[in-house]
Parts: C-alpha cells; sequence; structure tokens
C-alpha cells in the first residue's frame, strides 16, 4: 500500500469530536472542511444550543447527541464514554479556529504516541495579550508537571480511545484540556506536540472573557498540582522564599552602606527565607526529575 493509501485507511480509524455550543455560523462550513481533508467519522455533540446548530448539522448530515454534564468537559465526556467506536479520537473546537486539514499532520505519529498535542502559531494569529496569557499559562503547568508542553490549552488534539475512556475530567467543565493533560501526563502517558494552524473563528462572537478565562486556567494550573502532583507544588511555593530573601538581605545592605548600622534582624530573617527557598528549590528539583525518569521508564516499557 502507497503512503497515501496508508494515510486514506488511517483517516477511517480516527472520530473527529466536535463540541458546540450556539455555533450555527460556523458549524457548517467546518464540518465541510473536515470532510474535504478526508475524514468521514464526524461527531457533534451539542450543548443545547439556542440558536440553529443542530438544524445546521443535521442538513450537513453529521452524526450529533447531546451531551450530559456542564461545559465542554461534559461534552467530550460524552462522547468518551458513550459514542467513539474508532481506535483514536481527534477534537477541534466548534468555531472553525483550527484547520482539520492539519490533522494529517497527527496521523504518522499515532502508533508511537497516545496522546498529540497541537500547538498554535501564536506570533501570527494572537493578540499580544492573548500570547503573554498562553505564555504564562503554559510555563506555570510545564513548571509544575515537570513537563515541556508547548501550548497546554490549544483544542485541538488527538487522543487514544482507550486512554479518554479511562480519564476522569469532571472537575475542572471549563478548562477540560488542562484536566486531561494532567490526568495523561501523570499516567505517564506517551506524550508529544506538533505546529498546527490557528485562525480567526468563522462567526458569532467569543462565549469566554478573555482575562476571567486566563484567571481561571491559571488557578486550575495550581488545583490541579495540588491534587495531582503535591510535592513539585508545595516545592515550588516554598522556592518562592527566595523573594522576601532578596527584600531582607538588600534592605539590610542598604541600612549598612547607607547608615553604617548593622540589622542583625533583617539579616537573621533574609537568611530564613534564602534556606527556605534553596530547600523548596532542590526538593522541586529533584520532584521534577524523578517525575521524568518514571515517564521514560513506563514508556520504554510500554514500547516493549
Amino acid at each position: 500500500m502507497t503512503s497515501d493509501g496508508r494515510l486514506v485507511a488511517m483517516r477511517d480509524q480516527v472520530t473527529i469530536v466536535i463540541p458546540t455550543l450556539n455555533e450555527e455560523e460556523a458549524i457548517g462550513p467546518l464540518i465541510d472542511e473536515v470532510r474535504a481533508a478526508g475524514y468521514c467519522n464526524i461527531l457533534i455533540v451539542d450543548g443545547y444550543s439556542k440558536d440553529g446548530t443542530t438544524t445546521v448539522v443535521g442538513s450537513k448530515g453529521a452524526k450529533f447527541v447531546l451531551q450530559e454534564g456542564a461545559g465542554k468537559a461534559g461534552a467530550l465526556a460524552t462522547a468518551f464514554q458513550g459514542v467513539i467506536t474508532t481506535p483514536y479520537v481527534a477534537i477541534l473546537d466548534g468555531d472553525g479556529s483550527y484547520a482539520p486539514s492539519d490533522l494529517d499532520r497527527f496521523l504518522p505519529l499515532l502508533s508511537r504516541f497516545d496522546f498529540i498535542k497541537g500547538v498554535r502559531n501564536w506570533k501570527e494569529s494572537m493578540s499580544r495579550t492573548h500570547r503573554l496569557g498562553n505564555l504564562i499559562i503554559t510555563s506555570t503547568f510545564n513548571l509544575l508537571f515537570g513537563t515541556n508542553i508547548g501550548d497546554v490549552c490549544s483544542g485541538m488534539y488527538v487522543i487514544d480511545a482507550g486512554l479518554a475512556r479511562q480519564l476522569d475530567f469532571s472537575k475542572h467543565p471549563l478548562t477540560v484540556e488542562q484536566e486531561i493533560l494532567a490526568q495523561a501526563v501523570l499516567a505517564s502517558t506517551r506524550i508529544t506536540s506538533i505546529p498546527i494552524n490557528y485562525r480567526k473563528r468563522f462567526g458569532g462572537k467569543s462565549k469566554t472573557n478573555t482575562w476571567r478565562q486566563g484567571f481561571r486556567d491559571l488557578i486550575t494550573n495550581f488545583d490541579l498540582a495540588r491534587t495531582h502532583n503535591p510535592i513539585l507544588l508545595f516545592s515550588f511555593l516554598a522556592t518562592l522564599g527566595f523573594v522576601p530573601a532578596l527584600f531582607f538581605l538588600g534592605y539590610a545592605l542598604f541600612l549598612f552602606l547607607a547608615h553604617g548600622n548593622f540589622h542583625g534582624g533583617y539579616v537573621l530573617a533574609g537568611l530564613s527565607f534564602l534556606v527556605l527557598g534553596a530547600q523548596g528549590f532542590t526538593v522541586a528539583t529533584i520532584a521534577a526529575m524523578l517525575r521524568r525518569i518514571e515517564r521514560r521508564l513506563t514508556q520504554r516499557i510500554a514500547i516493549g
């Protein structure tokens, strides 16, 4: 079989799951794009849209179900637990911001990875505010979980269906991407990321407030770390002891140089925070290294 033939066969092993909520303008063209890309297994999971979303889906002949539970988490749980019959699941947002033609980039990696995350072209498609927010959220997640994921909040990814059924991501219905990724990381899943295109939504208005969603994503990172990786989280928090240490020691140095006064209290406080920060940094580094070693060993065992 030629490489093109293998690609066609692999497309049939992937179900494209598209959660929707009031996407009447976008969902029709998006379904057309998915089919034009060669993917026939399409599942629309609707969150009880009040516009004509379901009518458009019906006119396109696409399969759809009504979700159970709240938010995007409810939509994905509905798809993962009761509907998917193919070995792999691809997730796309229903606003058309992700290009279905990029799905072919994921297929050659399916035999080696269980979770493939799309990394958006931030510089070309996002405002500075969005880029900064995504950088902070992604960097914080990687720091707390000892990972190197390029785009934590990306809504386009492919996941092994068996793995998807094992995940429980009901705690954070509005930040489901991070919860899925956190559980996949802690399960020592074989994870990688690839570049994808990102564009403006096809129509309508975004349903999320940029600042509110950004703070929600950041808080979710810490809550997930508290639940799933507490040693690294609290070690990281202890590392923040360097901040007051620099303040107290710097102020004590200023008093000594400017006025000739040696203030032992500031020095003692600064040294105490310095020791706390050093201990936290050491434990955090060891915890991150052990987590990486654990994942690599698990992946090697799984490979053979």
